[in-house]
């Protein structure tokens, strides 16, 4: 990332976790540019409307498993096919409260997906997953 302060996504149907991990990163003053959407298909239009621009594009897309409408899992279906338009590389990491195994491993077998993370996320890990995405 540039030395500008990176732009993150939540995309979670979770009020609390959008509305902790907010709070979290910006108390951790990461960035105050965040970007929130409470289901895989509004964050969909939103990079498909915005491909084309860096500037407003997120660097780091912070992705739920269960979600209304489209889910995780269906977002990266879509989101594979439309990477190659954006103006830049964006790192996806999948956070779920769910512990079971297969969505881990079906997580990490994604290319799309840098990691997986557990829910809840501690301002600690929420800098260091920013860092290794820098």
């Amino acid at each position: 990332m540039e030395s500008k302060s990176p732009v993150i996504a939540l995309v979670d149907d979770d009020v609390i976790f959008q509305l902790t991990a907010s709070r979290t990163i910006k108390a951790a003053h990461i960035t105050d540019r965040i970007l929130q959407f409470e289901n895989g298909e509004d964050a969909l239009g939103f990079l498909k409307t915005y491909a084309g621009n860096s500037d407003i594009l997120p660097d780091v897309i912070f992705l739920d498993i269960n979600m209304p409408i489209v889910d995780g899992w269906m977002f990266l279906e879509d989101y594979d096919g439309l990477k190659k338009n954006f103006a830049k590389p964006i790192i996806v990491y999948m956070v779920s409260s769910s512990i079971d195994p297969r969505d881990i491993d079906r997580a990490k077998r994604n290319t799309n997906v840098k990691d997986y993370v557990v829910k809840p996320v501690s301002r600690e890990k929420f800098i260091e997953l920013l860092q290794q995405a820098a």
